[in-house]
């Protein structure tokens, strides 16, 4: 049997004694509405470790989560935030990698290890992670890759918080000790599955995969899918994934949060006991890339194999994650798209009929985000009749800017969309999770959401007039098959 040993130091004490195990699933709690609810950022009279940060929230109409976050000597960064009204506890772990780390002809790792992660560590046999916590009355368990992120998390009963901490510490720092060929070849098998599942048997998949490539240059981490290349998938070694896993892998790369109904003393004294012997790693230095534009207009003609009416999509590279705009952007698409009553849907779905469905984004991402409007045409409408109809909606809002009470509206959605989240304790997680990447500050819901409510109708239409422009715009246009043979098609042009 052939291993590949990452080479760190450090020794997991024994898996802890499971004594009593509640139910064999665990159905998904009904919470009270959450605004104005805190949590508790730790209990009476609990001391706070050296270092630690706690914030308690203050009296708010926004919705503050309370928590205490410190970091242990390894560079692990803990985040615990209590919730006592449901017995269950969710652990959540984040590594600071996503498909924006990888190297050229090294894509797909991120994602090829969201998968390896769940087939076994030193000790714990084959597939046996899902078992043990299924066993254990665990659920939702799951993980996920983007571009800026991997994370993992399973909920649990309050009683077996410490038999998901052992599993997570030692997939941290022992993952490798039991990985071989086999284990790596028949995820490499899943993952080439998965693309074809989620890419080429889906309709318009290879269509958004190819305006996706003709935006981003190759040299930029984005210009692939998320799941990779199955090229570089291929191509990968029990070496290359060892040298992935040491780098990314480490208690200095990561961020453990609790969330839910737990102690907080006895939930630190385990995390010391599970996490204090995985040694001290160096911290990976951040890419730090300068996000790509358009410089001219780009139009992707394709043929359909899949989907059987026409789809238009136009994509506008906008400003990254919390950048200036970004927020303005993300009010502006729940403007046009968002209900029957949005501009786009009532343009497209009620006047000219010229659409089945009508979506509107801003994918906001760390180094650039992708403003895209997306429309399932009508049998029998012209796909560029669509393009010129988005487009003179977009027009019109320079005579007729956007109203005040359009902003509150898509502002009390995008509020309504993420308190309501907030009910299940693994997205109240993700949420902590995702502020401590982002914003350093795992309690920046509060601010965020108090930064929509002061975007004005004014700061929305210099977002539309700066980031959104005509001869910026990428088009995609996937006509059926049958539909193609008296058409004719541009050329996809590539940006460089």
């Amino acid at each position: 049997m052939v291993t590949a040993s990452s080479g760190r130091v450090g020794s997991l004490v024994s898996p802890p004694e499971r004594v009593v195990v509640i139910g064999q699933g665990l159905v998904a709690a009904v919470f009270v509405c959450l605004l104005g609810w805190g949590g508790e950022a730790r209990a009476a009279g609990e001391p706070t470790p050296a270092g630690a940060v706690v914030a308690s929230p203050p009296p708010s109409s926004v919705p503050v989560l309370g928590f205490e976050k410190y970091t242990l000597d390894n560079g692990l960064e803990v985040i615990l935030h209590q919730d006592h009204r449901q017995p269950y506890t969710t652990v959540n772990v984040w590594y600071h990698v996503g498909a924006y780390e990888e190297e050229a002809g090294k894509t797909g790792f991120a994602h090829l290890f969201e998968h390896l992660m769940f087939q076994g560590s030193a000790h714990v046999e084959g597939d046996k992670h899902f078992k043990l916590l299924e066993e254990a009355g665990g659920a939702p368990i799951n993980g996920s890759t983007d571009f800026d992120r991997t994370n993992y998390y399973e909920t649990l009963p309050r009683n077996e918080l410490e038999l998901g901490l052992w599993l997570e510490a030692d997939r941290m720092g022992w993952l490798m000790e039991s990985m071989t060929q086999a284990k790596l070849d028949e995820q490499r098998g899943v993952v080439k599955n998965e693309r074809r599942q989620s890419t080429e048997a889906v309709p318009y998949g290879i269509a958004e995969e190819k305006l996706w490539q003709a935006v981003f240059p190759k040299t930029h981490p984005y210009y692939g899918s998320i799941i990779g290349s199955l090229q570089d998938l291929d191509a990968a070694s029990l070496k290359d994934v060892g040298a992935f896993y040491d780098r990314y892998y480490a208690p200095s790369n990561a961020t453990l949060c609790l969330v839910g109904d737990f102690d907080p003393a006895a939930a630190k004294a385990l995390i010391e006991k599970y996490f204090k012997t995985l040694p001290k790693w160096p911290k990976p230095t951040k890419r730090n890339l300068t996000p790509p534009t358009l410089a001219a207009e780009v139009r992707i003609d394709h043929e359909e194999t899949v989907g059987t009416v026409p789809l238009v999509e136009l994509l506008w590279l906008t400003p990254g994650l919390g950048k200036p705009g970004d927020k303005e952007l993300d009010v502006l698409a729940a403007v046009l798209g968002d209900g029957i009553a949005s501009k786009l849907q009532e343009a497209l779905l009620v006047q000219t009929e010229q659409a089945q469905e009508v979506s509107v984004s801003q994918n906001s991402m760390a180094n650039v985000s992708a403003f895209i409007i997306r429309v399932v045409v009508r049998p029998g409408i012209v796909p560029d009749d669509v393009v010129n109809t988005i487009q003179s909606q977009l027009d019109y809002l320079n005579d007729v800017p956007v109203q005040p009470e359009e902003v509150a509206r898509a502002v009390a959605q995008i509020e309504t969309h993420q308190v309501f989240g907030l009910e299940m304790g693994f997205v109240r997680a993700d949420v902590l999770q995702h502020h401590n990447q982002f914003d350093g500050d795992p309690g920046a819901l509060q601010k965020e959401l108090e930064a929509y409510r002061a975007i004005t109708a004014d700061g929305v239409m210099a977002a539309l007039k700066t980031h959104l422009p005509k001869e910026r715009r990428a088009i995609l246009i996937a006509r059926p098959k049958a539909a193609t043979s008296s058409s004719t098609s541009a050329p996809a042009k590539e940006n460089k």
